[in-house]
């Protein structure tokens, strides 16, 4: 039997088509929280159970976010984890939010995610950001090296290498040409081989102007970082479409946006909450990263004036309240930046808390049921 010709990616691996009311596909970005008094094996039930809920109401993709060093984000291993969930779904796309290439070989990154693809046929998508996704120290354990500035300028270079892995397309002469990432393309040209026509697409993360300006040169799709870096979001969604040139993969610029949603049965409550999860982040931002601590904690916590300020803002850029509410501020953050997706992440101390929110969420834009 003839081998498929090989198609690395087709623009339907990665637009989408909005569900009910929603203004834009909505889509999950999991970082696999955990809370005080909870495990890591909760934890990745959750997102088994989030995983489901979301195939189930009609979310476009499900991704998990590489950190590391971080007692409350259980999300270190993206492929081991994307793995685990294509097990328990069947139809929703599943990928990195991202993967930091410079932690890993990209031959690597290659055979793990040919390897998710095998498992879940058209349905793995593969984002990579520039940064750690950790402090410096852990970093270096990472990548066996304190040179760490030699990573991330050295990102188009990894990507290049990355992709050619692949595609299998290094050129003659090329010292990688007789290498082959497995499972991939080598195997449809191998004597009697078939393989899949597809591969991974590839997206570049960022929450500044590197990889927007990297990511419209190359024609690539574009996810930014919200929900971390909102000053930032609107000057680097226009960089990106500046920047854009039409490429294979498309022929129009396609940027989703992290956006930090929770909305909740009660409005008090999600003020509750939010409020967890900011005293999580002033610890870690001040060195003393642990599990997200519980609403009875946060609101216990004496909070410094600088602290206070911090919580403040940082609260500011997180949607939320009752359903209608956050629909609401949805809706306004989508004019405001003409993003192409919402990729909503839900921090919380418990998993309910944050299985519920998804739901009142696909409610209030009448997403399948």
């Amino acid at each position: 039997m003839a081998a498929p010709d090989h198609t690395p990616t087709e623009p339907s691996d990665i637009r989408a088509e909005a569900k009910g009311t929603a203004p834009t596909p909505l889509s999950v970005l999991d970082l696999v929280t955990v809370g005080a008094g909870h495990t890591a094996t909760e934890s990745l039930r959750t997102a088994v159970e989030l995983s489901r809920l979301a195939e189930t109401r009609g979310f476009h993709r499900y991704w998990v976010a590489e950190h590391h060093s971080m007692p409350g984000v259980a999300s270190s291993s993206p492929a081991v984890i994307l793995a685990h969930l294509a097990a328990h779904t069947t139809r929703i796309r599943l990928g990195s939010g991202g993967v930091m290439l410079p932690n890993h070989a990209p031959l690597v990154i290659a055979e793990q995610f040919g390897t998710l693809e095998a498992m879940a046929p058209g349905r793995v998508d593969l984002g990579l950001g520039r940064a750690p996704g950790t402090d410096g120290a852990t970093a270096a354990a990472l990548r066996r090296s304190d040179r760490l500035n030699e990573g991330a300028d050295d990102f188009p270079q990894q990507l290049a290498e990355l992709t050619r892995f692949l595609d299998d397309d290094f050129p003659d002469g090329h010292p990688y040409a007789r290498i082959h990432a497995v499972p991939g393309p080598v195997q449809a040209t191998s004597p009697g081989g078939v393989q899949s026509p597809h591969r991974p697409p590839v997206w570049l993360l960022g929450s500044a102007g590197f990889s927007a300006r990297l990511a419209g040169t190359l024609g690539l799709p574009f996810a930014f970082a919200h929900h971390f870096s909102a000053q930032n979001t609107v000057p680097a969604l226009d960089l990106y479409r500046e920047s854009f040139r039409p490429s294979a993969v498309l022929d129009e610029p396609y940027a989703l946006i992290g956006v930090s949603a929770l909305a909740t049965d009660d409005e008090k409550e999600a003020r509750r909450q939010i409020m967890a999860a900011a005293l999580n982040m002033v610890r870690l931002r001040t060195g003393r990263p642990g599990l997200i601590p519980t609403p009875e904690e946060a609101e216990a916590y004496d909070f410094s004036p600088m602290e206070r300020e911090f919580v403040d803002s940082w609260n500011t850029n997180v949607i939320h309240g009752g359903a209608d509410e956050v629909r609401s501020g949805l809706d306004d953050l989508q004019k405001r930046t003409g993003a192409d997706e919402l990729m909503l992440t839900a921090n919380a101390h418990s998993g309910a808390v944050r299985l519920r929110s998804y739901e009142l969420i696909a409610d209030a834009y009448g997403l399948p049921a």
